[in-house]
């Protein structure tokens, strides 16, 4: 067993942990860019509304998922102490939790979206267009959520290689539905942007059920505790909250601030809009490869940790950060040599091509930095102190919000200026949580 699990620390099998949470976050990456380019040949409301509502639906959705990354870290440790059953108990316990929070969160979305929405988005075509994107989207999460947990319990015990045919199936699920959905094919309506809430939330559906049927004939249920559903015990939820409450509190801060970014453009104009709502799918092609090997390289340091090998841990860090930017930098590269072929993809209207090239030139040139800040951050969320990374988290968040502040808003500057926030934000993020990894003050940290 030892000796299994050291071979996961090798590049080579930091390669064979990162590559099936690689596919799988490009496929689900591909949903988000299949409602743009789509939406990119509807018109330009709709693909500003998409980027408002896209990032409103994420603040709500990354609350549940900053609890499944929580519970990821706690399952990994029980998976490296070999305390199988426990990480069962986890995933049951996760799930309980995430089901009522989602029942809550719908309600909640029907009663305040039309009135926070409102005192937020300036143009009365693009709210009209996100609030009805929402009002599809957000029961969704009763799926999203649930998949969310499965897709913990996997990556928690280093069992990735479903994620890829999960991602496969769930991204050719969504193409379909938008397909006939948004255009009105096969008989059925064309709904536009409705149309794509409603293909990605049936899209999210399909996974699920995915899921389910692999769990139930592919899984060694018995072993991981997975073949009945596990007695509630609030000792055990309460456990949980501990470590997963800081995870949800940061993830919704530092979603919540990106929301506040593309409202501070949307005041710029309807074409800003466009511009950033492309520049963040594009975005997306690097951020699936950086948080590939970030969400390994998280796992990988909780189930070091929990087999008694803490002291390794920096040079694991190293290794995965070395693995990120090989490959990075190539796509870096590649946007540089082809940008207007990159921005085809999601529109064909030549104005906003040429308004997005710099734009985006500017986003991918933050990876250069984001790529080790960001590696740096889930690693020290897989240390277990995630009280700790949350006060690192939010001093991060505060000088990113500054910084928009002034640019945005003050200055009112060109609109590839404003994306030099991310830049900032990086910065900050390499800084604060590579001085806490040097300081070795997560050691000895007990989940």
């Amino acid at each position: 067993m030892k000796e299994r699990i050291e071979g996961k620390y090798t590049y080579r099998g930091i390669w064979q942990v990162a590559y099936p949470i690689l596919i799988s976050l490009f496929m689900e990456q591909m949903i988000g860019m299949t409602d743009t380019a789509f939406l990119g040949r509807v018109g330009e409301i709709e693909l500003g509304a998409s980027a408002i509502a896209g990032v409103y639906y994420m603040v709500i959705f990354i609350v549940g998922f900053g609890f499944s990354l929580g519970s990821q870290i706690i399952i990994g440790r029980r998976n490296g102490e070999g305390k199988y059953a426990d990480a069962g108990k986890i995933f049951w316990h996760g799930l309980y939790f995430l089901l009522c929070l989602a029942a809550a969160m719908i309600v909640l979305s029907e009663a305040l979206s039309p009135r926070l929405m409102s005192g937020m988005v300036s143009s009365d075509r693009i709210l009209d267009a996100a609030l009805t994107y929402v009002r599809w989207r957000i029961p969704g999460l009763f799926f999203a959520w649930t998949t969310a947990m499965f897709r913990a319990f996997y990556i928690g015990t280093m069992q990735t290689r479903t994620l890829t045919l999960n991602s496969i199936v769930m991204v050719l699920s969504n193409v379909v539905f938008n397909w006939i959905l948004i255009f009105g094919h096969l008989g059925f309506p064309a709904l536009g942007i409705a149309g794509a809430a409603i293909g990605s939330t049936l899209a999210e559906l399909v996974s699920l059920i995915f899921f389910l049927v692999y769990t139930a004939t592919k899984t060694d249920t018995r072993k991981f505790g997975l073949d009945r559903p596990a007695r509630f015990e609030w000792k055990e939820l309460k456990g949980m909250l501990d470590i997963s409450v800081w995870t949800m509190i940061e993830n919704f801060l530092s979603v919540s601030t990106w929301f506040i970014f593309f409202l501070f453009v949307e005041h710029l104009g309807e074409r800003s809009l466009a511009v950033s709502n492309i520049v963040r799918n594009v975005s997306g092609l690097i951020w699936v490869v950086l948080m590939a090997f970030s969400s390994t390289c998280s796992t990988l340091v909780s189930n070091m940790i929990g087999s008694g090998d803490q002291d390794r841990v920096p040079g694991l860090i190293l290794r995965v950060m070395k693995m990120g930017y090989a490959i990075i930098s190539i796509i870096i590269a590649l946007f540089a040599i082809f940008p207007e072929q990159v921005i085809g993809i999601f529109t064909d209207m030549p104005e906003i091509t040429d308004a997005t090239v710099p734009a985006m030139l500017v986003m991918a040139s933050s990876y250069l930095i984001n790529t080790a800040g960001n590696i740096c951050f889930n690693a020290s969320i897989g240390t277990g102190n995630t009280r700790t990374v949350f006060v690192l988290e939010a001093i991060a968040l505060i000088i990113y919000l500054g910084y928009c502040t002034i640019v945005c808003t003050i200055l009112k500057a060109d609109i590839a200026v404003c994306w030099t926030a991310e830049h900032v934000y990086a910065l900050a993020m390499l800084v604060l949580c590579g001085l806490y990894l040097r300081s070795g003050r997560w050691k000895g940290k007990k989940i």
